[in-house]
């Protein structure tokens, strides 16, 4: 069990080297698929590349044993800033540019994650609480 918690508190960092890694480099340097809207794939995996990196801080938070509502949002800060970062170090990388619109898709990626999750806590908190009024 005690290497599933350092994996957890591991995974947000290497998964921001990924990112590191990847936009170092030309659009399609690592990945190129082929197809006519390639660029329209890689557009949409902003909102899924950076809502991952919020739940990997999530588990990171988690395998400290400090999940809570703060460190919640601390997550999801984390990410977003991360994205900032991210369209920082892409303005000097040549082929590459930071965008608004980019950082823009990063964190309605990360919202979008929040809220979901959010609801998905809230639903069984409520769950649980109508079996104590059962009981």
């Amino acid at each position: 069990m005690k290497f599933v918690r350092y994996f957890f508190l591991i995974l947000p960092f290497g998964y921001m080297g990924l990112i590191w890694y990847l936009s170092s480099h030309p659009q399609d340097h690592v990945i190129d698929t082929g197809l006519s809207y390639d660029s329209t794939i890689k557009e949409a995996l902003h909102l899924v590349e950076f809502a991952t990196l919020y739940v990997l801080w999530l588990l990171f938070f988690y395998g400290l044993g400090k999940l809570t509502p703060a460190t919640n949002k601390l997550s999801a800060f984390l990410a977003i800033a991360y994205g900032f970062l991210d369209e920082i170090h892409q303005s000097f990388v040549p082929s590459r540019s930071a965008t608004l619109i980019d950082l823009i898709k990063d964190t309605i990626g990360v919202l979008v994650c929040y809220i979901i999750l959010k609801q998905i806590y809230k639903s069984q908190i409520e769950i649980k609480g109508s079996n104590n009024i059962e009981k």
